[in-house]
């Protein structure tokens, strides 16, 4: 690439084009800068003998930009660019960026597809310049070499012989050699027909040559020639860019299986089944909307004023048959959603929020004549009320009617006979119906039954939801018992947890089109606004600090003192000091030495008697220095303590790192707030984590709208978890048939290319367990499975890829959740096992259970209604206080707190001490 710049910054610095930005150089040595507006080429000139006369030059016309009415005409000499604009570097990032070749030695530059298209450059490589025809040509280059006629055949320089390379030996037969030895004897003679050697022998070589190379042959470096009747070859096929669609790809036959599913369901869809509950009677139709309904109550507990609760718990509470009534959690739920779809009756006159169809009631001839004289009395809700009520006798008629019809037509009575007698219970308590109960909040003793089975009943007056609410309420209003309120509340215990769950679904399908959740969501939306905002601003604001951090450390670098890295290690400069002072130390004493040396040399020919006081002076001496030693060594001290003052601004600059960088923590801790805010938010949809090759959807629903482990504070926070489970949806019905479900020439197809259909890869790359359509759910509750999940996943593929990335960013998360879900199921079990059978501890009133031998959806109570109502939804509303018996409550709390606290006989509260003293 180098090189090729370099080229080319030769080729084009002498030669400019229109509408480009020049200089233009005088001959004073001015400069003007302008625009080149018009280009001439002058081709070059040859004499007859073919000499140049005149070199090839261009003029240009050019407008300068300081002189606007001032033009000039230029040649090559007087043109230049500013340096700044055509440069080597320059030029090597523009060739990168739009050239590109293959990987293999000797393959060509292409302009690149995006910008060939964008420009209308023809990218196509041409066919000699192939990878194929270039390996063609290179055999043909080695079969020529290994030929014995290599050399002799074809001739382009015939005023020269063509020699046969040194120690090869010769295969040819005699008449082979007479040829050749004469055609060797004309060229000596400088014959021109030296070239032509007999066509038999060169037409035969020549198809040889080419039966070998595949149709091109190259003769002494010239281009090879291509065989008639030989098609050209193709151009090979792209190479595939990554990621691509996940079927496409090549399966691995001997790669691992996905992890084994679990189900919830006793109808599993795989012959070998891998159940957590298989006697919990759950079916597989029953599971989605067990988890759709579980989330919109979890999403909406705020709404719903609901404490959040675990998955676990909500299916042992659908799945109670004893003390049914007994079980807050469900009855909280239910009584909880149904009071959003009809106010208070103090509310707007108790007005219902939801379209209900017109109720269908049975008609007779009583019932006509009061229908044609009574006026119908205003209601409230929007929909139309019947026109009067049937009395028992005209009941009695109609069904005698139907009965009578029933067997013109040929049906028996059995079969002519009600579904349901919900009609029944209906009207026989007309003077206080369903919606009048749910306006006085009448849920007590289970009234919440009926208020169900009146909804349904009118809600059966569509036909979209006329079988379904026809199963329920056989269930709950039987043919075959009496149409009384308290036949409804004794069924419901009998009544399965698919019919529940069927339930629940209606209630909370309802309840999304109140207004309550609408202005919940709009609400969201626009909190979910405003932490984009924050999240922008705090974005910007570590942006900022990151620049700030990033001047603070040039000003480091330019304060760095010499040897001194960041900041000082006294550990090295403590070491340096005590090699400075044993340094000193080992001077000091050499001279000492020399000089004692030097007296002993001095005084050594004296015999006589030695000078006085000459061994106090060498003590002086000694003393002398070693007061200098000290001093040195004091000075270095005082000198390392007291830091100069680049060494002081230096500190402070450390220092104003360090606060910068905790400066940006704090911001990128925020950020991470308002993100989980924004989740949090995120209530009308239910986001998916990602889809498998075979359209199969993932799901961890703690990731939506919801903490990861439910309310902090609700109260069974101390779980740790929502639901501890990653949840596998099967492929939706137009996925299914469209990709999985091929037809035969599609099957044909990619079965050539794989060697197996679609549905028999996913049998085989999913192992033993499998959902194959989207009614049918799975899960994964263990961390090996979700890291073997994630091993099993393809990043070549479209789909994969961004599922794979998805599970592993909240890898830890979701491990983290399942762990906890073990811990709290298992000790849960302990406990029961610990506890036995249950106990019974009986009272003045009613008999008393422990709520730890029974299941823990009892250990649930809905804290959140009683802190924001003063009660639970199902309990009646307490009558108001006034202020008289207010008062009157709190000094009987206060007395009783005063004596709960022990006092001695001066009516002093006891502390540790007081208790060893008896007064």
């Amino acid at each position: 690439m180098s090189t090729r710049s370099s080229d080319f910054s030769r080729e084009f610095k002498s030669d400019f084009y229109p509408g480009e930005n020049i200089i233009v150089k005088f001959d004073d040595g001015g400069r003007a800068p302008g625009i080149l507006r018009e280009k001439t080429k002058f081709p070059e000139l040859l004499r007859p003998d073919g000499t140049i006369e005149r070199a090839a030059f261009a003029r240009y016309f050019v407008s300068f930009n300081n002189r606007p009415d001032e033009e000039a005409v230029v040649d090559t000499a007087h043109l230049t660019r500013d340096r700044k604009t055509f440069t080597k570097q320059r030029l090597r990032s523009f060739l990168k960026k739009t050239i590109d070749h293959e990987a293999w030695s000797g393959a060509p530059w292409c302009v690149k597809s995006k910008i060939a298209e964008e420009y209308r450059i023809n990218s196509e490589i041409p066919p000699h310049l192939t990878y194929e025809n270039q390996i063609l040509q290179r055999k043909a280059n080695l079969a020529m070499r290994k030929n014995d006629f290599e050399g002799q055949l074809v001739n382009f320089h015939p005023g020269l012989p063509q020699l046969k390379p040194k120690g090869q030996k010769s295969k040819r037969g005699p008449q082979d050699s007479a040829l050749l030895n004469e055609a060797y004897q004309r060229a000596l003679a400088a014959d021109p027909g030296f070239s032509k050697i007999p066509q038999a022998i060169q037409q035969q070589h020549i198809e040889q040559l080419i039966k070998a190379s595949g149709g091109f042959v190259q003769f002494n470096g010239f281009h090879p020639i291509a065989a008639k009747g030989h098609p050209k070859p193709p151009p090979p096929p792209p190479p595939p860019k990554y990621p691509i669609e996940d079927l496409e790809l090549t399966p691995i036959r001997d790669k691992a299986t996905r992890p084994a599913l679990k189900f919830l369901s006793v109808d599993i869809p795989t012959p070998h089944p891998t159940s957590e509950e298989p006697s919990s009677g759950i079916l597989m139709y029953s599971v989605g909307p067990l988890l759709e309904t579980w989330d919109t109550l979890n999403v909406y507990c705020e709404v719903f004023q609901l404490d959040s609760f675990t998955f676990d718990d909500y299916v042992e509470a659908l799945q109670l048959t004893e003390d049914v009534y007994r079980c807050q959690l469900l009855v909280e739920l239910h009584c909880a959603v149904l009071k959003k779809l009809v106010n208070d009756v103090n509310d707007k006159n108790g007005q219902v929020q939801v379209l209900l169809p017109e109720p269908n009631f049975p008609e007779s001839e009583e019932s006509s004549f009061a229908d044609n004289s009574a006026l119908a009395t205003p209601t409230p809700e929007p929909e139309v009320k019947p026109a009067a009520r049937t009395t028992r006798s005209s009941l009695a008629k109609s069904e005698a009617a139907e009965l009578k019809n029933g067997s013109k037509h040929g049906q028996s009575p059995a079969v002519a006979t009600r579904v349901h007698r919900a009609a029944e219970m209906e009207q026989s308590t007309c003077s206080y119906d369903w919606k009048t109960r749910l306006r006085k909040r009448d849920f007590r003793d289970g009234q919440w039954v009926y208020i169900i089975v009146g909804l349904l009943y009118q809600l059966s007056s569509d036909p979209r939801r006329r079988k379904t609410c026809d199963d329920i309420l056989h269930k709950l209003a039987p043919p075959d018992q009496e149409a009384t309120v308290e036949t409804a509340i004794s069924q419901y215990p009998l009544v399965d947890i698919n019919t529940r769950v069927k339930i629940l679904e209606i209630l909370c399908m309802l309840s999304l089109e109140t207004k309550a959740i609408r202005n919940y969501m709009e609400d969201c939306n626009n909190n979910m606004t405003d932490f984009r905002k924050e999240r922008v601003d705090m974005q910007r604001k570590r942006k900022a600090a990151m620049e700030d951090l990033r001047l603070l450390h040039e000003e480091r670098k330019a304060l760095q003192p010499e040897g001194r890295i960041a900041s000082p290690i006294p550990e090295l400069e403590e070491l340096e000091d005590s090699k400075m002072a044993d340094g000193s130390e080992n001077e000091v004493e050499a001279e000492e030495e020399d000089e004692i040396g030097m007296e002993s040399e001095e005084e050594a020919p004296h015999q006589g008697r030695s000078l006085r006081r000459a061994n106090d002076r060498a003590a002086q001496r000694r003393k002398r220095m070693e007061e200098e030693k000290l001093k040195k060594e004091r000075a270095q001290a005082e000198k390392a303590k007291k830091p100069s003052k680049q060494e002081k601004q230096y500190e402070k600059i450390i220092k104003k790192i360090e606060e910068a960088k905790e400066q940006i923590r704090e911001y990128e801790e925020e950020v991470l707030v308002i993100e989980n805010d924004l989740r949090e938010a995120d209530c009308p949809r239910t986001r998916v984590l990602g889809k498998d090759r075979f359209w199969n959807r993932y799901y961890w629903f703690e990731r939506n709208a919801m903490p990861y482990a439910g309310l902090p504070d609700s109260s069974t926070a101390f779980a740790g978890y929502a639901n501890g489970r990653v949840w596998v949806q099967g492929p939706d019905d137009m996925e299914r048939q469209g990709f999985i479900e091929l037809c035969d020439a599609e099957n044909a197809q990619y079965y050539k290319a794989f060697m197996m259909t679609v549905p028999e890869r996913k049998m085989i790359e999913e192992g033993e367990t499998h959902c194959f359509n989207a009614r049918q759910w799975g899960y994964y509750d263990e961390p090996d499975d979700l890291d073997r999940l994630i091993a099993w996943l393809d990043s070549h593929g479209v789909r994969e890829i961004k599922l794979r990335k998805e599970l592993q960013a909240q890898c830890d998360k979701i491990s983290t959740h399942m762990v906890k879900r073990k811990e709290f199921l298992e000790s849960s079990e302990e406990k029961k096992m610990e506890n036995g059978e249950n106990t019974r501890m009986s009272t003045r009133t009613k008999t008393y259970h422990d709520p730890s031998t029974r299941g823990r959806c009892f250990a649930w109570s809905n804290l959140t209604a009683e802190r924001e109502n003063g009660h639970i939804h199902s309990e009646p509303k307490p009558p108001p206080i006034n202020r008289k018996q207010a008062k009157a409550a709190k000094k009987a709390v206060e007395a009783e707190g005063r004596q709960t606290r022990a006092t001695n006989r001066q009516g002093k509260t006891l502390t540790r001490q007081g208790t060893r003293y008896t007064f």
